[in-house]
Parts: structure tokens; C-alpha cells; sequence
């Protein structure tokens, strides 16, 4: 069944909540990139040598283009895209006051999401809106992040009236690990509010260093999780750091990860572990391991992004009530279409048909 015949969910049936960013994409010349001391290929934070990269761009580059990013944000608008719904999914995190506030929020808005920022005032001015400088030149993709404002998030944003109403009114709720170093407190509550109301809590290993670091943060929600995405490097990273495990076997670990002490013993916890190229592993607690193929494009454009737009289609899919092997399949989709665009980005309409995109 094609994603433009599927039945309409409610308003608010997705919520998420993340580091929102805005995502700043130009092609430049390699000279740009030298003076600035960045590599072609590369993902760094922005440095104090990099504070008027953002207005470089603006000026000198009229053909940039702003995305709504942010890994949730991003999952956001996956999902939102594949449902062609406009609504379907909030959205929350914490933004500055100032300009690349309203661009963001214009081009999230645009993306058909519901928003609910926070908005940081820095006293000194210094603390703007997240932002991510995305500089192509050639088939080179060099990423400069500067966090801002995404850092300040605070839980009291929860107890606005309006976003209690969200919260009541969402089905499903997704954060990826990022938000885990801004505002543990925010994701525990949500983490409660889910499990008090038997709602779904779906969340992200998302970056090594996030199992590394901020890894007891994860385990700390871990009994509250249903879903639990990652790919093989976090995952490895995680086993290794929270585990204890001693092995690199992906299966294994998303068989342990899905055997974990759960609060909901309803249902069984789910764990997906994309491997770029290499099947998708599925481990329901209590069932065989299964795998997945992936369809791969004739040309890969640019591969950020992919592993947020794999879990935006598996929750607008879950949310659709659909299997988790057509979950993954609606997943596996949106990671295919993202990875033949520059940026975070789909082509104007989906054109997912779960009885002829195998995977």
C-alpha cells in the first residue's frame, strides 16, 4: 500500500523531543574550506575560528539553503514525509532569540512538523540558536556544529499547559541519545508519563561517545525503552562500556539489549541495529534474531542522516499500527531516499510501496 492511500492519524500522534539545529548548506570552494582549517570530509564543533563562518555563508554564497535538523528533528520530518501529514508529529527542544530562530522554525514548519520550542534569552547575547554549517565541495560533505541554545533545554518547558496537552495527547515518543547530555530529568519524566499510560518510549544509542560518556544516562531509561535503535558502532560501543560484554557479534548484542529488565512486561523490548550497507538486525526479547537485507541506490549522494531517517519511517509505520518487518521496510525506504540527497532531504513526494520496496 502506497504511504499517500494510508489511513490519517491524529494530530500529535508522534512526539519528539531532541537538540534542534539549523542546518546552513552551501556548496563552496576547497579555498573556504582551507581558510577556515576544516577537511573536506569531516564532522567537527565549531571553534572560536569558526564564529562568523554561519554569515560567511549567508553573504558570499546566495544559493544556501536551510534543512531543520537535529537527529530527532530530522526523524521528525522523516516520519512526518513518508505519512504526507502535516501534524502528525511534535516536536520540542530549545532554541536562542534571534534570526537563525525563525529560519529554523520556518523550515521545520515547513516540513509539516508542530513545534514547541523553548526559547533560551541569553542575557550577554552570546547563545544563539543551534546551528550546523554544511559545506559541500565536490562529492565532500564537511559538517561544523555549534550546539547554542540546544544546550539549555530545561525541564519546567514540560509543565507549559500546551505541552502537558501534547505529552496527553501523543501515542508514541522518540529521543535520540544526543538530547541524554542537555536534559536526562525531561526524558525520565516522559519516560514515566509513557509507561504510566502504557504508551510506547522509543529512544537512540545514536553516537559512541553517547555509550561511552553519558552511557549510565541510557541505562538509566533503559527499563522504560520498547524500541531501541542503533547502529553497529554504537552498539558495540555501548555492550563494551555498559554491558561488560566481550564481543563484536551485533546479534548478540541486540539479543542482550533486547533481554534487559523492562518495567512494561506487557510487551517485549524491540532493538534495531542498521549496519550501513549490511543487513538490519531485529531482536525481540524472547525471539530469534532476524535479519534484514538493504536495498542499496545505483548512487550514494551523502549518508548523514540516514540512520534518523531509517527510525522516522519505522515510527510512522509503528504508529500505523503496521509489522515491524514493514516497519523496517518503510525505514529502510526513507534511509534509501536520504542517501541520494544532499543533506538530511527527500524528494517532494514519498513513492514507498511496502509490496514492491524489498529490502
Amino acid at each position: 500500500m502506497a504511504s499517500a492511500t494510508h489511513e490519517k492519524l491524529d494530530d500529535g500522534t508522534i512526539f519528539g523531543i531532541g537538540n534542534p539545529l539549523l542546518d546552513i548548506g552551501a556548496e563552496v570552494p576547497v579555498s573556504l574550506l582551507e581558510g577556515y582549517n576544516l577537511k573536506p570530509n569531516d564532522a567537527i564543533l565549531a571553534r572560536e575560528e569558526h564564529k562568523d563562518l554561519n554569515e560567511t555563508i549567508l553573504r558570499d554564497f546566495p544559493n544556501h539553503h536551510f534543512v531543520a535538523g537535529g537527529s530527532t528533528q530530522n526523524t521528525m520530518r522523516a516520519a512526518t514525509w513518508l505519512l504526507q501529514q502535516p501534524g502528525v508529529c511534535i516536536y520540542m527542544g530549545c532554541v536562542g532569540q534571534d534570526k537563525y530562530h525563525q529560519l529554523l522554525h520556518d523550515a521545520a514548519t515547513l516540513a509539516g512538523l508542530t513545534l514547541s520550542y523553548q526559547v533560551y534569552v541569553d542575557p550577554e547575547g552570546h547563545i544563539q540558536t543551534g546551528t550546523c554549517a554544511v559545506l559541500i565541495s565536490g562529492n565532500n560533505r564537511s559538517l561544523v556544529a555549534n550546539l547554542g541554545a540546544a544546550n539549555h533545554f530545561t525541564i519546567d518547558h514540560l509543565d507549559d499547559p500546551k505541552n502537558c496537552e501534547y505529552i496527553e495527547k501523543a501515542k508514541i515518543f522518540y529521543s535520540a541519545g544526543f538530547f541524554y547530555t542537555v536534559c536526562p530529568e525531561a526524558i525520565m519524566r516522559i519516560c514515566e508519563h509513557a509507561d504510566k499510560n502504557n504508551k510506547l518510549f522509543c529512544t537512540n544509542l545514536s553516537a559512541p561517545f553517547i555509550c561511552e560518556v553519558f552511557g549510565d544516562r541510557l541505562m538509566k531509561s533503559m527499563p522504560y525503552v520498547d524500541y531501541l535503535f542503533g547502529n553497529e558502532t554504537e552498539s558495540r560501543s555501548f555492550a563494551k562500556h555498559q554491558l561488560k560484554m566481550d564481543t563484536t557479534d551485533v546479534r548478540e548484542i541486540a539479543k542482550a539489549l533486547s533481554e534487559l529488565p523492562k518495567k512494561n512486561t506487557k510487551r517485549s523490548r524491540v532493538v534495531i541495529i542498521t549496519q550501513g550497507p549490511d543487513a538490519t538486525i531485529l531482536a525481540v526479547a524472547g525471539q530469534d534474531i532476524k535479519e534484514f537485507e538493504v536495498k542499496k541506490p545505483l548512487e550514494i549522494t551523502d549518508t548523514n542522516g540516514a540512520g534518523d531517517s531509517f527510525v522516522g519511517g519505522f515510527l510512522a509505520y509503528l504508529a500505523l499500527g503496521k509489522t515491524h518487518e514493514e516497519a523496517i521496510q518503510a525505514g529502510a525506504y526513507c534511509a534509501f531516499e536520504c542517501i541520494q540527497q544532499y543533506g538530511c532531504t527527500y524528494p517532494e513526494k514519498p513513492n514507498f510501496d511496502s509490496t514492491t520496496f524489498t529490502v
